[in-house]
């Protein structure tokens, strides 16, 4: 695939990147088992396929661990390849503090084996507050820390809502942004922020072009880490009739709905498998109608946090 560089970070990635985040076994988000075997299986083709991205955080489960060891198994990572993670809160107190987020590194750079990150976002924000990230020693004064120091090369956020997130960009202080299940098909809430975030010039990166699966497999009726609702059931039913007279699969459409738009940079995919890496490329390949999507837009949510539900005692919701 023909790179785009990232922003203005001068890193070259490919409008498809390889999401870890399935593949740290959380049957708990994803409501299925991944084995180490398959998940390491998944990295070694990752490592040597036409793509050249990755994304993992340090609260996908094993995974930071296993992309590890497929690096020493290799010596090292292939040349050009950009790996990218992010920096959690304690998941057992909590705690979002300047310190935690040091440990939080820390134990990346161990489990990864590595001396030196391109990038690395703080993630999920949403569960402390503003002031708490942007204060004198808080995460992002840590990061920018380690970034002076050659640890990092660049500094992204990553989170849920939207609103959230562009209070973030407009500080001018990160050079990307992570956006997930907020643009897709069925729902549209993240259009601000992939408007304001690419006028200046940062990497947008959008995650779960599926929704966590209903798009890719509507039989499971997964959609943002939860059984989906009747009216979002109903929504993806009149989509998929509408591929279907097209000619075209849901899949299909539902990838390059994400990939062609020009604010995107990069589209950030789970696997669970190796052949699911060549299955979404060839996803790619479709010829899709531009009439079509024009037809499913009608079916689209333009507002609202589809993980409200989830996170209802959230510090900072839209």
């Amino acid at each position: 695939m023909n790179k785009v560089e990232l922003g203005r970070t001068g890193l070259l990635v490919t409008p498809l990147c390889i999401g870890t985040a399935p593949l740290g076994n959380m049957p708990e988000a994803f409501g299925f088992s991944v084995s180490e075997d398959q998940v390491y299986k998944t990295i070694e083709k990752a490592f040597h396929g036409p793509l050249n991205f990755l994304d993992t955080a340090s609260n996908y489960g094993n995974s930071e661990r296993i992309i590890g060891q497929v690096i020493r198994d290799n010596q090292g990572l292939p040349e050009g390849f950009v790996l990218q993670t992010k920096v959690d809160r304690d998941s057992v107190s909590g705690d979002f503090s300047g310190e935690q987020i040091r440990r939080s590194l820390e134990q990346s750079l161990k489990l990864l084996g590595l001396d030196h990150l391109p990038i690395v976002y703080i993630h999920d924000p949403e569960h402390t507050t503003f002031e708490n990230i942007m204060s004198s020693g808080g995460a992002l004064d840590v990061l920018k820390q380690y970034k002076q120091q050659g640890v990092i090369g660049h500094i992204g956020i990553s989170g849920g809502p939207i609103g959230m997130l562009i209070k973030y960009v407009e500080t001018g202080e990160f050079e990307a942004v992570i956006t997930h299940n907020r643009f897709n098909l069925l729902h549209r809430a993240a259009e601000p922020l992939l408007n304001i975030a690419s006028k200046r010039g940062m990497a947008v990166l959008n995650a779960a072009p599926f929704a966590s699966g209903i798009l890719a497999d509507p039989s499971k009726n997964r959609f943002v880490y939860q059984e989906a609702s009747d009216d979002i059931i109903q929504r993806v039913n009149k989509i998929r009739s509408i591929c279907q007279k097209y000619g075209v699969s849901l899949r299909a459409v539902a990838l390059q709905f994400s990939v062609h738009d020009p604010r995107i940079t990069s589209t950030i995919v789970g696997t669970t498998a190796p052949e699911q890496i060549d299955d979404c490329l060839s996803l790619l390949n479709q010829q899709i109608p531009p009439e079509l999507f024009q037809e499913v837009n009608q079916y689209a949510i333009y507002s609202g946090d589809p993980e409200a539900e989830r996170f209802p005692n959230r510090v900072y919701s839209d």
